[in-house]
């Protein structure tokens, strides 16, 4: 509770506020940013208040970036959400700002913010945010911050069904419903999809690399473009390999401009992020991202994911 006082005590004291997040923005960055945002404007009218982030389709419905200028960013308090290390906010002008508040669910040690405000175990950067609300009663919100922090949180927990999820995040969900949000707007939204994803999840389907226990697919950036989806679409299918009997770790391994090859990690009972580490990467304990230098890399991967299933096992004795 005190560090979110000393929060709610920057943003009054501050007439322009700009809100950050990660790059390839998720469904919780950005429903952290523009509940935030809505929040801030709703119960201060008269502050300016600016998201900068980078566009992310299946949840632009939520709002564009504000592209704040140079002198803003200068101006104003940094607010970074839902980003662990610092090096993967989307606009590094954020260390310009006069001061900077992290607020943040990932396992990290990067503590950049002049305050740091970090619950590991919240499932959503979303629900914090909530949380934040709840806490103040002289907070406001309208229908619109109550669509972008339930969208936050519904993608964040697989629609409720990740481990993290507790009644506090029901209660949030059912407070954030009371105050408008529309599910099955927001449903519809989430859930469309093109004939090319479904042609490139056919690809997925015929291209699954199977080890001992793990199973992964790569993505090459001529695939995916091949057929018209973009990189971000196509690393969001990585849950199409959920749920396979007897592989209980899952990735998904894309290839962007630039040499860049992003690991999308995923587990069902395994803890995968101090692997993910590893790999210059992190992130929670059941869903984790990580860097390759190669899709050739994807072999030491499938290694080591191997190992940690087979220690697993032993441990467990299974």
């Amino acid at each position: 509770m005190q560090v979110m006082k000393k929060i709610l005590k920057k943003i009054k004291e501050y007439d322009k506020i700009v809100i950050y997040g990660h790059i390839r923005p998720d469904g919780d960055c950005y429903g952290s940013q523009f509940g935030l945002k809505d929040i801030i404007k709703t119960t201060f009218p008269k502050k300016e208040v600016y998201v900068s982030t980078e566009l992310s389709d299946f949840v632009s419905f939520l709002g564009k970036s504000d592209n704040p200028s140079d002198l803003t960013c200068q101006e104003s308090l940094s607010i970074v959400v839902d980003s662990g290390d610092s090096k993967r906010v989307s606009d590094l002008r954020f260390k310009n700002g006069k001061e900077i508040i992290k607020i943040d669910h990932h396992i990290s040690n990067d503590l950049y913010g002049d305050i740091n405000w970090i619950i590991e175990e919240s499932p959503a950067c979303s629900q914090m945010i909530t949380d934040f609300y709840i806490s103040f009663k002289e907070l406001k919100m309208s229908k619109e911050g109550a669509m972008a922090l339930y969208t936050g949180i519904v993608t964040d927990t697989g629609g409720f069904k990740y481990r993290g999820v507790t009644r506090q995040t029901h209660n949030a969900a059912g407070l954030l419903l009371e105050l408008g949000a529309d599910v099955e707007f927001i449903n519809n939204k989430l859930g469309k999809t093109t004939l090319n994803e479904i042609e490139l999840k056919g690809y997925l389907l015929n291209n699954i690399v199977k080890t001992k226990h793990f199973i992964y697919v790569c993505i090459p950036k001529e695939i995916y473009n091949k057929f018209g989806v973009s990189s971000e679409d196509a690393a969001a299918l990585v849950n199409q390999l959920a749920g396979i009997e007897g592989f209980p770790v899952w990735a998904l391994i894309i290839e962007y401009d630039n040499n860049e090859y992003r690991v999308r990690l995923r587990s069902s009972g395994i803890e995968i992020n101090k692997l993910a580490e590893k790999y210059r990467g992190g992130g929670h304990a059941q869903a984790a991202g990580a860097s390759l230098d190669s899709f050739d890399d994807a072999k030491k991967l499938a290694i080591d994911v191997d190992a940690l299933i087979d220690e697993h096992l032993n441990i467990n004795g299974n």
